[in-house]
């Protein structure tokens, strides 16, 4: 099978990288068992954009288990894990993955993955549905269905069904109950602080942390910095949302005023110019960048670099200092890129358990199930199904309805 990898020989140490993060997947584990047995894939060839992880490993596992052939590329450079890479090789799966790859070799391994003529795609962004309406809209009509699993392409994906642009059924993975909760809220929350600390070593307790978007990844990111004993400002331009900020107990203020009294930015809105040179202008010296939303244009990195009279690469693993005219040093966390994975692991093992699990039962009701094209949700009850087998993994029990009270919730006569 055609794969573009860095070092085959890093097969070993990558198996072994995906067999640890498996001890907390035990739902991905118990469904594999089912797959094995049941083959519900079998025939069904599957291109994926996707982080080239060994969370994404255990879920191409249990996909082929289910005898569904893999092609994946990588969602992020950055991110791209070559021992993981070369692990999957080795199990059969085509993979077009190498970290720090350009943009150039980013495209192109988009293009190789649809070579294999999908019937099913699995996106990351809603970069590799891009490419199929774009450059490969021959392939179009061979693809039955896909998933779509970031908050930034469901975006996407909505606004090509309001132009009638998009020529396939594309499932919301992003947005079930279970993988706002748990992914969004406490994934980003947990993995974006961690690549702060991880790349700057900032102690966040004491420090101002502006939060820059408020949806269900800043309130996790918020969450966790006040945690750990941060002041956190909440930046907005949803007045709902700002007002559940304030109602949580955070400061609200427009970037204009946080730019100057914060110490860490962290922009996670979905869109562009977040942080531009009018902040940078603003800011304290040493004050830390990130970037939590998927794609790389939340900072003006451009800007930035503009404004800078001298750039200091790789002050520490992923930093990159700026020094601007007056002497204040500003720190630039994985380029501007999706930091949680770009500087950290991204997501612990436990929480992609459960969002791949939704992705692996959502992938196997689209192989039986024909819709037309558009934007659709996850049937609840696959939500239902992974939250139960993730209880049940734990140890947590749960009560049941008793029939007077099933009846009572049944009826408005009672």
């Amino acid at each position: 099978m055609r794969s573009d990898i860095a070092d085959p020989g890093l097969a070993d140490q990558g198996r072994r990288r995906v067999d640890f993060a498996e001890r907390a997947m035990p739902v991905l584990g118990r469904l594999r068992e089912r797959y094995a047995a049941q083959r519900p894939l079998a025939g069904v060839r599957i291109a994926a954009c996707m982080h080239v992880t060994a969370e994404t490993a255990a879920l191409a596992r249990t996909l082929t288990a289910a005898g569904a052939e893999l092609h994946l590329a990588a969602s992020n450079p950055l991110s791209t894990q070559d021992d993981v890479a070369a692990a999957l090789v080795a199990e059969g799966v085509g993979v077009q993955a190498r970290h720090g790859v350009d943009r150039a070799g980013y495209v192109r391994h988009l293009e190789a993955v649809l070579d294999a003529r999908p019937t099913l795609v699995l996106d990351d962004g809603c970069d590799l549905i891009g490419v199929l309406h774009t450059s490969r809209r021959e392939l179009l009509a061979a693809v039955r269905a896909g998933c779509e699993e970031t908050t930034t392409g469901v975006l996407r994906l909505r606004q090509m069904a309001a132009d009638g642009a998009l020529g396939l059924p594309m499932v919301a993975v992003n947005d079930t109950a279970m993988q706002r909760l748990v992914a969004n809220r406490h994934g980003t929350g947990q993995s974006t602080l961690d690549a702060v600390m991880r790349s700057t070593g900032t102690l966040l307790a004491g420090s101002t942390v502006v939060v820059a978007g408020y949806g269900w990844c800043g309130s996790g990111i918020a969450e966790r910095a006040r945690g750990l004993g941060a002041h956190v400002i909440v930046t907005e331009v949803d007045p709902q949302r700002a007002l559940a900020a304030v109602l949580e107990g955070y400061r609200v203020l427009p970037m204009d005023e946080a730019a100057a009294v914060g110490d860490v930015f962290v922009t996670v809105t979905g869109n562009r110019d977040v942080l531009t040179e009018g902040h940078f202008a603003l800011m304290r010296d040493g004050a830390v960048l990130a970037n939590a939303g998927h794609f790389d244009v939340e900072i003006d990195v451009a800007g930035l670099a503009a404004a800078a009279v001298e750039v200091h690469r790789r002050v520490r693993p992923q930093v990159d200092e700026y020094v601007l005219a007056d002497g204040r040093r500003l720190l630039l966390v994985a380029e501007g890129r999706l930091a949680n994975l770009a500087a950290a692991e991204g997501h612990p093992a436990a929480v992609m358990d459960m969002s791949f699990a939704v992705q692996a039962l959502t992938v196997e009701w689209l192989v039986g199930t024909a819709l037309e094209p558009g934007v659709h949700d996850v049937p609840p009850e696959i939500d239902a199904e992974v939250a139960r087998t993730k209880l049940a993994a734990m140890g947590v029990g749960l009560d049941v309805l008793s029939p007077p009270q099933q009846r009572y919730l049944s009826t408005w006569q009672a």
